[in-house]
C-alpha cells in the first residue's frame, strides 16, 4: 500500500454513491450489488418484475446499468495499472515491462 500513496493513487470509486441504504435494503438488493451504480438496478429490477423478465423489455434501463458497472470496472482496471507502474518503477528503478490493462486507444473520462 506503500506504492499507493507514493504514486498519488486514490483508492475507491470517484463515482458517488446515489441510493441509501435504506432504499437498497427496501429494493431487496444483495449485498454484493450494493454499489455506486445500485441506483440504476432498483428501477431495472422494478420493471423486470413488471415485464416478467421478458429480454427484449427494458433495455434502456439495462444499458444504461451496465454502462455503468462497465465504467466502475474500467475504473478499477486504471487504478490497478497505475498502483503496478509504481511498484514496478520503485523496484526495477524506473524500467516497467509487460502489458498494459488498458489500450491507449481506450478514451477514459
Amino acid at each position: 500500500m506503500e506504492a499507493t500513496a507514493a504514486a498519488g493513487v486514490q483508492l475507491g470509486s470517484s463515482k458517488p454513491q446515489v441510493a441509501t441504504q435504506a432504499e437498497m435494503a427496501e429494493a431487496r438488493l444483495p449485498l454484493p450489488y450494493r454499489d455506486q451504480c445500485a441506483h440504476l438496478l432498483i428501477p431495472l429490477n422494478k420493471c423486470r418484475v413488471a415485464e416478467y423478465y421478458l429480454p427484449w423489455k427494458c433495455e434502456p434501463e439495462r444499458h444504461s446499468y451496465e454502462k455503468c458497472q462497465y465504467e466502475l470496472v474500467m475504473e478499477r482496471m486504471l487504478q490497478m495499472q497505475k498502483i503496478r507502474e509504481a511498484q514496478g518503477a520503485k523496484a526495477k528503478g524506473g524500467a516497467t515491462i509487460g502489458v498494459p490493462l488498458i489500450p491507449s486507444a481506450a478514451k477514459l473520462s
